[in-house]
């Protein structure tokens, strides 16, 4: 009976870290959803800092708000 006891709180424990990975997981798409366009600035900053040849593309793309970018994808397909 004990044994049986502790199998079911070892699978009620995985259960709840489940949630707690998922409940991350959503909080950090929502953080992304609503800062993507200065995260993508500031990435774009420190492309340019290690790189200029690269970094006037990411300044060229991270000029592009993420809204203009899925309108984009909508009318033509490709996003750009």
């Amino acid at each position: 009976m004990k044994m049986q006891l502790d199998k079911s709180r070892q699978g009620q424990a995985m259960v709840e870290y489940i949630i707690i990975v998922v409940v991350i997981a959503v909080a950090a798409l929502v953080v992304f959803g609503l800062f993507g366009d200065t995260i993508k600035k500031k990435m774009s900053g420190a492309v340019s800092a290690l790189d200029e040849d690269l970094g006037s593309d990411a300044q060229t793309e991270a000029g592009k708000s993420s809204a203009d970018t899925l309108r984009n994808l909508e009318a033509d397909g490709t996003g750009n």
